[in-house]
């Protein structure tokens, strides 16, 4: 097919040199996507060689999925000439200007695309783990399992994991610290979750959505014996010594004295303002020994964050545990 003397094509021998429908060149155009020289006299749309070269590309570009709102910024910036057949194709005089611009636009369309496409990815993958956990579940259990896993959103937010923890944690706890500790306390949903993992997850939500009994306590005593920052201060010891008790536990140590259950001890002597003596220890035991217990939220959190076949990671319910025991051996060992 031949260009006319005046370089310009119908609508028809457009759509034919790519390949594709008048339809879509059509739609194109009215979406303002596809450039036309200018309209026959009686009203035919007249396009140049450029318009064949932009068709190209919005149809490479709608070929990875970017959404039309994506592929407008990219034909905005790149100004497809006559001697021009890749996007990439650069003179050097001209790097930073059009051809940069383009190619900024480009890019932060598929980055827009690669985040939309990984969301999607995350949400099909706890889908699939979330229809095997109810697959695999008990003819007896899976009605139970469908209802805690269906509550769910899929991907599921740690929404309100992050709430129960905000109302454990003193009232005016400076912001930094909140955040920090909401960073150990709270797991993330796995990229690609295995049953398990899932009703772990499953029940840790549920677990955390159920009302609090009035009578039972649900804060440590230590939240009551200091103000926002010290408690701040707590937390921050805190989690130095559970890292170091984290090592022993991956090591496969049983509790004992030593750098982890110093610091820990040392922290909560910091706080009450109170030297590290075998009576604060004493006094310290019983105390901990009081606090509500969320063995059964560090258990599950675990399962969560724990990759099939691995030795199960510490949390900082485990690292308090280790930690706890040691300071009752320690206590015991020092009294007789």
């Amino acid at each position: 097919m031949r260009v006319d003397d005046d370089g310009r094509w119908s609508i028809g021998e457009l759509a034919e040199r790519a390949g594709t429908t008048v339809k879509t060149v059509r739609f194109y155009c009215e979406s303002g996507l596809l450039p036309e020289r200018e309209r026959s006299g009686g009203g035919h749309r007249r396009f140049g060689p450029e318009a064949l070269e932009q068709l190209r590309l919005i149809r490479s570009l709608r070929g990875l999925g970017l959404a039309l709102p994506q592929i407008r910024p990219i034909l905005d910036a790149h100004d497809p000439g006559p001697d021009r057949d890749d996007l990439y194709e650069y003179e050097e005089e001209g790097e930073g200007g059009e051809e940069a611009a383009a190619d900024t636009a480009f890019a932060d369309a598929v980055a827009q695309q690669l985040d939309t496409l990984g969301g999607q990815l995350k949400a099909l993958r706890w889908q699939e783990a979330a229809l095997r956990l109810v697959q695999q579940s008990a003819p007896r259990e899976r009605a139970a399992t469908l209802r805690l896993v269906g509550s769910l959103g899929s991907p599921p937010t740690t929404d309100a994991l992050a709430r129960f923890w905000r109302g454990w944690l003193p009232v005016r706890m400076p912001a930094k610290a909140t955040s920090a500790f909401l960073e150990a306390a709270v797991p993330q949903v796995p990229d690609a979750p295995r049953p398990g993992q899932v009703l772990a997850f499953a029940r840790l939500h549920a677990m955390v959505s159920r009302p609090c009994s009035p009578a039972r306590p649900t804060q440590p005593a230590a939240h009551a014996d200091a103000g926002p920052r010290e408690v701040a201060g707590l937390y921050a010891g805190l989690a130095e010594a559970y890292a170091l008790a984290g090592v022993q536990l991956r090591a496969g140590r049983a509790p004992r004295p030593g750098e982890a259950l110093d610091g820990f001890v040392d922290t909560y002597a910091r706080v009450r303002r109170c030297r590290d003596t075998l009576a604060f220890r004493r006094d310290l035991a019983r105390l901990l020994a009081g606090d509500p217990r969320l063995d059964g939220y560090w258990e599950l959190v675990t399962e969560v964050i724990t990759p099939a076949g691995a030795h199960p990671e510490p949390t900082p319910g485990s690292a308090h545990d280790w930690l706890q025991a040691a300071l009752d051996d320690d206590v015991a060992q020092r009294a007789a």
